[in-house]
């Protein structure tokens, strides 16, 4: 019987393995994730919903009874762009500038211009 002491191999057990190109081997894909604050979250949250909100108004505003197709027309209101602006009536004009082609009766685009500007308070 042969004795070996702990901390030596022998050359035999000393090999590397190596996996064939045939043999999958799955590995745990890892995700970098952020942890956000309560108050954070309800900011990122409250945020999403007015996006969500300005783009299915938008959608309505843009499309014609009982047509869905808008024809290539596509309007995109960046609300940072929007918040940038001080003052109430610059954001007012802003918006009808962008909202000129809407398909929608004038009366619609502004309850539509309305909303936005009140939703955009909120943020």
């Amino acid at each position: 019987m042969e004795r070996r002491s702990p901390g030596r191999d022998t050359k035999e057990d000393m090999h590397v393995k190596f996996s064939s190109k045939d043999e999958v081997v799955e590995r745990k894909k890892k995700y970098l994730t952020a942890k956000y604050g309560q108050h954070q979250m309800a900011l990122i949250r409250k945020r999403l919903a007015v996006e969500t909100w300005l783009f299915d108004s938008l959608q309505q505003l843009y499309t014609s009874d009982g047509c869905e197709d808008s024809n290539g027309e596509e309007v995109d209101i960046d609300l940072d762009n929007l918040l940038d602006i001080e003052q109430e009536f610059e954001r007012r004009h802003f918006l009808e500038k962008l909202l000129v082609d809407a398909r929608r009766p004038k009366q619609d685009v502004n309850k539509f211009i309305s909303d936005c500007l009140e939703k955009a308070k909120t943020l």
